[in-house]
């Protein structure tokens, strides 16, 4: 657990954030441990590692709120809370806190020949999320685009695996656009990268930005 300002944030592997002040944000949790409860879960987008049946029951109660882009709404139906389905750009406050849709996409990561894993036109989103006089933004699965260009925040968390998302030479380069105080690589040590992969975020982003590493709780 890591605290900026008035805000726990705890890394629960792969790309599952808790954001724990006068509200819990709870995002993208995929084979989580802990006991949180969250008054808002964000999902980025339908794959399997982002939206977790189980881990969604886990972490919500009757009064939770579920956000998620529209591409989610068969998976997402069988849950009775309340729901906000959102695309990029969408812009809403709910319970306190302010969330922002960013697009998510892919420039050069390939299901096969002609095929992204996450293309443009199907909708999935990161998020920037104020809490408590803070700005988190979770990036979701995508690669350096240039809506990046315009997240002004404290916190960016950005992923550094590769395959399916940035790899850290790409993390680093996204990082030198975004205007953030503290850099979070994450996207690691479930399905694809490692610790290793985050220590070269690092490495490269240099003296010039905070980076700092999480350890998986």
């Amino acid at each position: 657990m890591w605290t900026f300002g008035k805000v726990q944030v705890h890394w629960l592997g792969h790309d599952s954030i808790v954001l724990k002040g006068t509200r819990t944000v709870v995002i993208d949790p995929f084979k989580a441990r802990g006991n949180f409860k969250a008054d808002i879960l964000l999902i980025s987008h339908e794959h399997s590692d982002h939206l977790s049946p189980d881990d969604i029951r886990n972490f919500t109660d009757t009064s939770s709120t579920l956000v998620a882009p529209k591409l989610c709404k068969g998976a997402l139906e069988k849950f009775g809370l309340e729901k906000v389905w959102v695309e990029p750009g969408s812009k809403l406050e709910t319970k306190g806190v302010s969330i922002e849709a960013i697009p998510a996409y892919n420039l050069n990561k390939f299901r096969e020949p002609g095929k992204f894993f996450h293309p443009r036109e199907d909708g999935r989103v990161g998020y920037i999320v104020g809490l408590d006089g803070a700005r988190f933004y979770h990036s979701g699965d995508s690669d350096a685009t240039p809506e990046m260009k315009a997240v002004d925040v404290d916190v960016a968390f950005l992923p550094v695996s590769g395959t399916y998302v940035m790899t850290a030479e790409e993390a680093a380069s996204a990082a030198k656009e975004i205007r953030a105080k503290v850099l979070v690589p994450f996207h690691v040590n479930k399905i694809v990268g490692t610790m290793a992969d985050a220590e070269r975020f690092r490495e490269l982003v240099g003296a010039a930005r905070e980076v700092r590493i999480l350890e998986e709780e």
